[in-house]
């Protein structure tokens, strides 16, 4: 059973106190975030479509995939080293686009980034940062990775003056389309906050205006190619055949983050692990074509390591992270990838993996889960991509 968390009655981030290195797991730091944010922070943070089904599924999925340890292999070192599109990063956990991180504490994106830098962990800053991407990536390690998170907005002008912003910072090192959330999901959470407030617009609804939901494949993908030439990796897929269509425009599109976008968008889709078991059962050749990502419901190191047991290159956080900053500032986003990354090494270990590319999927028992996956033939209709190739 999830435990319906609620927010202190401050009206404003509290000076209290936490000492984060006594949070033991990810849900001692959302509780302490909890109780030290503001409401109007919790309430967007915490908030996800309808009645939440597809946000706590997306962790509890994780409870059904048993594990398949191996004996008598040394153990003794376990590397969580990996490289996502060619560049290196300490571990294969990545803070997945969160918006308005500086709801929960003033250091906001640039402190989740100082938080990354110690762990050499990969950032996706996003669309609805509430700090610049100068200012983001300002204190940026040169080893250090960042994504871009591109929400297309009805203004097309706005969206190609940023990407033309995003193009001179090295630091940035590839563009991530999002396409799970054309339009918001009914947070009702986040309304509730905005109703209480005399009718204030909810946080959501102000980050939602003015994005384009008449995205398609062939038109926004040349498109997008004209004004960026960094990667560019699709965010929210959730359906085998979607991934497949992905692999046609490659190598533009170098990387398909699976993912329902935390549950906020469409209450009862698929976790990012249903559409990692389609892809491996109808289009196991993906894997080979493209790097594959999964993002939502990651609150264990063991989920982590399922996950990339199935084929994932790597896992993203997007409300961990934002709880750790709101738990602590930067000391509470390196506990939350302190804790993810000892109980990676430690499961790891108990497997009898010393590193990530030991992992697969003889190590997991996907039986329960794979119950509920898509058995219907796929169903798939797109414009033909050939246009876009042909300008590779």
């Amino acid at each position: 059973m999830t435990t319906e968390l609620q927010p202190s009655g401050q009206s404003k981030s509290s000076s209290r106190k936490v000492d984060v290195q006594t949070l033991l797991n990810l849900d001692e730091i959302e509780e302490a975030a909890t109780q030290t944010v503001s409401k109007k922070a919790w309430a967007y943070y915490y908030s996800a479509a309808d009645d939440k089904i597809s946000k706590n599924y997306n962790t509890q999925v994780y409870r059904s995939i048993f594990l398949r340890p191996r004996v008598f292999i040394d153990c003794r070192t376990c590397s969580l080293e990996t490289e996502l599109m060619g560049h290196k990063v300490g571990l294969p956990i990545y803070v997945a686009p969160a918006a308005m991180a500086r709801l929960g504490h003033p250091a906001g994106e640039a402190g989740i980034a100082e938080g990354c830098r110690s762990f050499g962990a990969a950032q996706i800053i996003a669309n609805n940062s509430s700090l610049s991407p100068e200012q983001i990536v300002a204190k940026a390690s040169p080893s250090q990775v960042f994504g871009w998170q591109l929400c297309v907005q009805l203004d097309r002008h706005a969206s190609e003056k940023m990407l033309q912003c995003i193009n001179q910072l090295d630091p940035i090192k590839f563009v991530v389309l999002t396409l799970d959330a054309p339009v918001s999901g009914k947070r009702e959470d986040d309304e509730r906050i905005s109703i209480a407030a005399n009718g204030v617009g909810s946080v959501s609804a102000h980050l939602f205006a003015g994005t384009d939901p008449s995205l398609t494949w062939d038109k926004t993908l040349k498109w997008l190619s004209r004004h960026t030439k960094k990667p560019i990796v699709l965010k929210g897929l959730q359906t085998h055949e979607d991934v497949l269509i992905a692999a046609r425009y490659t190598p533009l599109v170098k990387a398909v983050i699976l993912s329902n976008h935390g549950g906020r968008s469409l209450d009862t889709a698929p976790p990012a692990v249903h559409t990692l078991l389609e892809v491996r059962k109808y289009c196991p050749q993906i894997f080979q074509k493209m790097e594959v990502w999964v993002n939502g419901g990651i609150r264990r190191g063991t989920n982590a390591v399922k996950a990339l047991c199935l084929g994932a290159r790597a896992v993203g956080i997007g409300r961990p992270a934002l709880w750790g900053l709101g738990a602590g500032g930067v000391p509470g986003v390196e506990r939350t990838l302190q804790v993810l990354s000892e109980e990676m090494q430690t499961c790891m270990r108990l497997l009898g993996a010393r590193n990530v590319l030991e992992l697969g999927p003889h190590l997991v028992n996907t039986r329960l889960v794979e119950q509920q996956i898509y058995d219907f033939p796929a169903n798939i209709v797109v414009e033909r991509p050939s246009q876009v190739e042909s300008k590779l």
